[in-house]
Formats: C-alpha cells, structure tokens, sequence
C-alpha cells in the first residue's frame, strides 16, 4: 500500500489506558516533582518522581507490600495502607531532599476520601509540601480503620470468621486494627530519624 494513509496511529501507552499525554504535560511544565499514587487490585504504590529528558527518575517510593516490615500485618489495599504508604514515601522523599510535589493520579477518578487521598495525607503528615483541597482528604477515624474495626464487631463471630478469615492467618484481629495502624505508623515515623 502507498503511503498516503488518512489513520494516524496513537501513543501506544495512550491506546492502552495507561497514560493521559495532556494531562501529564501540565504536570510536567509546573518543573516540581509528582507524588504519584497508583491503585492495583492488591496493594498501593506512592512514588516521587521528577522528571528527566532522559526518562523520569523516582527519587523515593512506598509501597504497601513493605509495610509487614513495619508492623502492618493486614490488608495492602485498604485506606489504611494507602495512608501508610504515603507516610512511607512521604517520610523517604524528605530524606532524599524532595521538598514539594504535585499529586498525580493518572487515570483515577478524584473521588473525596478515597485511597489517592488517603496515600496524599500520608505524604503531607511526612512532611511533603502538596496543593489539595482539605474536603478531599479522609476523616482521621477512616484513615486508622476505626469503620473496619467497627464493622468487624457488629458481626456475629462465625460471619466475622468468614469475612476475615484472611487475617486469622496473618495473626491480625480485625477487631482491633486501630492500635495495629499506631504502631505501623510509629514505626515508619521511627525511619525519619
């Protein structure tokens, strides 16, 4: 066939949903770093990248399949892990000298109170310098798993084993996470220093 061709073919990380040109362009031309928070089916990742011509270089990450060395023995994709996570990043980008950021999450949706805002407020009480809105953030009581802790004691016990028959095996009682987020957090806040 000839080359006069009227179909022009598009970025392929754009035709596989993965990245918004536009969007990240704006970013990119503010010329601070990205507090990039990314969601999967099992955990949450929280990386501050800066960008390069080269290609961008992540200065610090967190990631919630860390936090069991931190004490974190429960689930990696609730809210408090997303928080967690974002602490964890939060306090490594302080260290590697990252002062401000922006948040970048991609394709998400800003919904207020979700787990891109709880991984935000994780950063923030690192010490990161973020632009937000402080109606988006969640509530502290949701950020420590007080509404898991309290949903899991209204159940009765056979639907609570049933439910959180995941953590059993873990050793983690769901019916007292709160106390098990202040010691993950004191213990990544430990790394500070």
């Amino acid at each position: 066939m000839g080359g006069d061709s009227t179909f022009d073919v598009g970025f392929r990380r754009r035709r596989e949903g993965k990245t918004n040109y536009k969007k990240r362009l704006e970013l990119v031309k503010s010329g601070q770093h990205r507090l990039v928070v990314r969601l999967s089916s099992r955990h949450v990742l929280v990386q501050a990248i800066c960008f390069g011509r080269e290609g961008d270089k992540i200065a610090a990450q967190g990631n919630s399949k860390e936090l069991e060395k931190f004490g974190w023995t429960a689930g990696k994709k609730n809210l408090p892990a997303a928080y967690l996570a974002g602490l964890l990043a939060g306090t490594r980008a302080k260290k590697s000298g990252v002062e401000k950021a922006i948040l970048d999450i991609g394709f998400r949706t800003p919904v207020h109170g979700s787990r891109c805002f709880a991984a935000l407020k994780g950063a923030i009480d690192a010490g990161l310098q973020v632009p937000f809105e402080a109606s988006a953030l969640p509530s502290q009581e949701r950020i420590s798993g007080k509404h898991i802790e309290e949903f899991a004691k209204k159940m009765p016990d056979e639907e609570f084993k049933k439910k959180f028959s995941g953590y059993a095996g873990k050793n983690v009682n769901a019916r007292n996470l709160t106390s098990l987020f202040e010691n993950a957090k004191k213990n990544i806040q430990e790394v500070k220093k």
